[in-house]
């Protein structure tokens, strides 16, 4: 059972709103739907953004028609871009600064969302004979992390995802072959970018599915065996996870999770933490 990553040397991959600028509430845009509850374009501030760079409607982002809000997390780039790239200076003491680090702050979190998943990979024992090469790629993200706005303005982020990508496919499928999946299992479970929007997959045996990029938005998976799943790029809104049981599954992050429905009864990596709008 894969345990909690643990961050790279200094670097934290949660947000930590206390020590960052409001990025996510300036630099990213949304569009009015049924997680926004208004249009906003990007570099502009939410309405709701406070002057202590925090949101006025917290506590009521849901009640307030932004559930979009709830279910993001920015691994911990928010407060890299804010305290280390800029130094501490905001947007607002230097404007003239403000666009270069909205433009550097999707950078650095699609950096440290990569961070997230290389530490992970790290912590799964049938992927050891890879823990060579991810250490590797685990220090070249962080490394890079620490450039200069110019220096990640200049970066191939794409390129760079996609020499991570192809370790960690090697390690998806090591464990999913460690938990028993063989070659016939895997063919059977391979749901890789499959459209399973509304499916009702209730109680179904997915153990070692590959569910890498899946849509699964209204999906039914309750009572679902989704041990030793991989979720990475996997599309949870709205998804039905009651009951299932998720022991094991690895590249679930918190905000897929937080997108997502559940219950008491759902079981969770020891890694992720219980949504609070979830049923009891």
């Amino acid at each position: 059972m894969p345990q909690p990553p643990s961050p790279p040397r200094q670097l934290t991959l949660q947000g930590d709103c206390a020590n960052c600028f409001g990025l996510c509430c300036v630099a990213l845009p949304f569009a009015a739907s049924a997680d926004f509850a208004a249009d906003k374009r990007a570099g502009r501030p939410c309405t709701h953004l406070r002057t202590d760079f925090r949101c006025g409607i917290h506590t009521r982002l849901r009640d307030q028609g932004f559930p979009g809000c709830t279910v993001y997390d920015c691994f911990g780039a928010g407060q890299q871009v804010s305290q280390v790239t800029f130094g501490g200076q905001d947007w607002r003491q230097a404007p003239e600064t403000a666009q270069q680090m909205f433009d550097t702050f999707p950078v650095v979190r699609q950096l440290h969302e990569l961070l997230w998943y290389l530490t992970e990979a790290l912590t799964l024992d049938p992927a050891r004979p890879l823990h060579p090469e991810l250490r590797r790629l685990l220090d070249a993200t962080e490394a890079l992390t620490h450039g200069t706005p110019e220096a990640l303005a200049d970066l191939d982020v794409a390129a760079h995802r996609a020499e991570v990508n192809v370790l960690l496919l090697r390690t998806s499928e090591l464990v999913r072959a460690g938990a028993g999946a063989g070659p016939t299992g895997r063919k059977k479970k391979n749901r890789r970018g499959a459209d399973l929007m509304g499916a009702r997959l209730r109680g179904a045996d997915l153990r070692g599915a590959d569910l890498r990029g899946a849509c699964l938005i209204a999906a039914d998976l309750t009572g679902a065996d989704l041990r030793t799943a991989d979720f990475i790029g996997a599309d949870l809104r709205d998804t039905d996870l009651t009951g299932a049981d998720l022991t094991g599954c690895f590249f679930l992050t918190q905000p897929q999770l937080n997108a997502a429905r559940g219950d008491a009864t759902t079981k969770l990596p020891p890694s992720l933490v219980r949504p609070a709008h979830w049923t009891p």
